[in-house]
């Protein structure tokens, strides 16, 4: 990495801003992390709708000072347009949130079926779609055991692999589906001895009953409301929900016998980059992935409507490269390269396996992306790995080796609770493979159809580091994208204490053992910084 070494100079508490303003660099509040002071209640709904734009001095929330960057450093600055790719599943741009973000191809005519632009995709007025008209795919480790290639020196890990991971997916699917035939049995007693269907916690809990039989029903539909659901109507929702997961799964992602590509191309001939369409929109509902990363970056700030994107300059363009399993590498190369050709100056890879055949053609393309000053954020993961230990796709590097790109930057998740248990259980982390940590879990952003919703996962702590790069970019453009990483890593508020990471594994480690940078990214921080080498 080429660390800008002018930064480390700046240890002073106050550094010179635009037109002789001046801002206070913040810092963790209390190094050791068991006497800080935490947030002693609940988060409010409020709150919970935009923690990632909280302070952290202000709020002890282990936000991204979004809200203070806007109101002392930015105010009523006008910034350069910048265009963001979002490279993921589909995306609502007909969003009431996002609609007058969507990037538009002014060099192309839409809709007249020629390539205006001579780029080779005929009508790409908001971006292209990789996928045509697929949507569910194989997991990538399945796709190997499918070819047969016994010879691969992964097949036999993928085999074992798909043999437990289809062998726990259909174990939880016949137990939900008894789970909800318990469901369904005692909700209908219950229903008839309070004689209504729509009944209440309260309801259930107000029961007193010698019947034995009656008591049985009961006392189940109280354990569920156990897991903090309201109505019976919530608990067969949430069943019903978590059963279509598995079969879909065992139907799709992990059966060798599917294959969704219906594009007509091979993936594994990069010389073929002419398929899928121009329909950038998400196929069904389901396919919400897409919108709310687009809404974390970009969602339009201030209009009374929704949320408000961490950056307020930027176009969306939109690649659909991402069904529901794992990418193709070539999509995902392809998508890499259109996005640096059509003006993308921040990318966003919010999606990541474990497998990937052609892993160094996508390090091809984001060697690209660094050679043309374009930045990539990318989502470390939610398996709770050590990515030192692992490899993860995509990458910049192969295993702790040498970096293609000094442009690519890897965010790992954060709970929106400060101390020891800040790091979210399921996020991958590594001292050399991640960069930096941020908000990612129970983020609100929207959803397809003017919906919105709380999600959690590194795939949102990516869209946020984004925006912030989208920001850097924005008022201080004569910064390169190799700049604006470094002073993202820079600016994070470091974090010099222990902190619970691996999940099931639990560990406790300082957290510069889990991330490059040491620090959880900051917008106003990065703002300050930005300013600061953009005059020099």
């Amino acid at each position: 990495m080429n660390y800008i070494k002018t930064l480390l100079l700046f240890t002073t508490t106050a550094l010179f801003i635009g037109c002789g303003a001046t801002a206070d660099i913040l810092s963790t509040p209390i190094e050791n992390i068991d006497t800080s002071p935490l947030k002693e209640v609940n988060l409010t709904d409020e709150e919970l709708k935009h923690w990632g734009h909280l302070d952290l001095i202000k709020d002890t929330i282990p936000g991204m000072s979004v809200d203070k960057a806007y109101t002392e450093i930015i105010k009523n600055r006008k910034g350069k347009k910048v265009i963001v790719a979002v490279i993921d599943s589909g995306v609502d741009i007909n969003h009431e949130d996002l609609e007058s973000v969507i990037w538009t191809n002014s060099k192309e005519k839409p809709n007249n079926g020629k390539d205006d632009d001579k780029n080779g995709y005929v009508d790409d007025i908001h971006g292209w779609n990789f996928l045509g008209d697929t949507y569910y795919e194989q997991l990538e480790y399945v796709r190997l055991v499918a070819s047969g290639n016994s010879a691969n020196p992964r097949y036999i890990e993928a085999k074992t692999e798909l043999d437990n991971a289809y062998q726990k997916a259909l174990s939880a699917k016949n137990k939900i589906e008894k789970i909800i035939k318990q469901v369904d049995e005692s909700d209908k007693a219950v229903a008839t001895h309070l004689n209504k269907d729509n009944y209440t916690k309260e309801d259930v809990f107000a029961i007193k009953t010698e019947d034995v039989e009656l008591l049985k029903h009961v006392t189940f539909i109280k354990q569920m409301f156990v897991f903090g659901l309201e109505s019976i109507s919530d608990l067969k929702a949430q069943l019903t929900n978590e059963l279509s997961t598995y079969t879909e799964s065992l139907n799709y992602n992990l059966n060798t016998n599917f294959n969704g590509r219906i594009t007509g191309d091979n993936p594994d001939d990069f010389t073929q980059v002419v398929y899928g369409n121009n329909n950038v929109r998400h196929i069904k509902k389901d396919e919400s992935h897409g919108t709310h990363v687009a809404g974390i970056i970009g969602a339009i700030r201030n209009n009374d409507i929704g949320i408000n994107g961490v950056a307020n300059n930027v176009e969306l363009m939109i690649l659909r490269a991402v069904p529901n399993g794992d990418e193709y590498d070539k999509d995902i190369y392809l998508a890499i390269k259109y996005a640096v050709d059509n003006g993308a100056q921040v990318i966003n890879t919010s999606f990541g396996k474990y497998y990937s055949p052609h892993s160094a053609k996508v390090r091809e393309a984001i060697a690209y992306a660094s050679q043309n000053d374009v930045v990539i954020v990318n989502a470390a993961g939610n398996e709770s790995e050590d990515l030192d230990k692992k490899q993860v796709y995509p990458n910049d590097a192969v295993g702790i080796g040498p970096e293609v790109s000094d442009t690519f930057i890897s965010v790992g998740a954060l709970n929106p609770e400060y101390g020891s248990e800040m790091i979210a259980n399921y996020s991958n982390y590594g001292k050399i493979n991640v960069d930096i940590f941020a908000p990612g879990s129970k983020i609100y952003s929207t959803f397809p159809e003017n919906e919105y919703k709380s999600i959690g996962g590194t795939s949102f702590a990516s869209p946020a580091v984004a925006g912030i790069a989208a920001l850097i970019r924005s008022y201080y453009p004569k910064l390169t994208a190799s700049q604006v990483k470094d002073v993202i890593l820079k600016s994070g508020l470091p974090i010099q204490t222990k902190v619970i990471i691996g999940g099931s594994n639990y560990e406790v480690k300082s957290f510069n053992e889990i991330c490059k940078s040491g620090r959880i990214a900051n917008a106003y921080n990065a703002l300050i910084f930005a300013s600061k080498l953009n005059s020099l």
